[in-house]
């Protein structure tokens, strides 16, 4: 099991409308608007790394207005 917070930078006002996508993408467990260096913190969970980078980077990272990303993986 993989376990992972994504932080993501986006355009100006934005945010809302990228959290209701995110919600929607399987596997992402939670996504809230947040303050900071970045705007939207996603926690997700996959069953295996590979799942895992296949999210980030062709779900998350391919959202319109999405302009940065870093991801925090969870050691258990």
């Amino acid at each position: 099991m993989e376990k992972a917070y994504v932080l993501i930078g986006c355009d100006l006002g934005a945010e809302n409308e990228i959290v209701e996508k995110l919600k929607k993408i399987d596997k992402v467990k939670d996504a809230r608007v947040v303050y900071g260096d970045y705007d939207i913190v996603v926690e997700a969970e996959t069953d295996t790394e590979a799942q895992m980078d296949h999210m980030i980077t062709k779900k998350i990272r391919q959202l319109s207005k999405v302009r940065s990303t870093m991801t925090l993986g969870i050691v258990s």
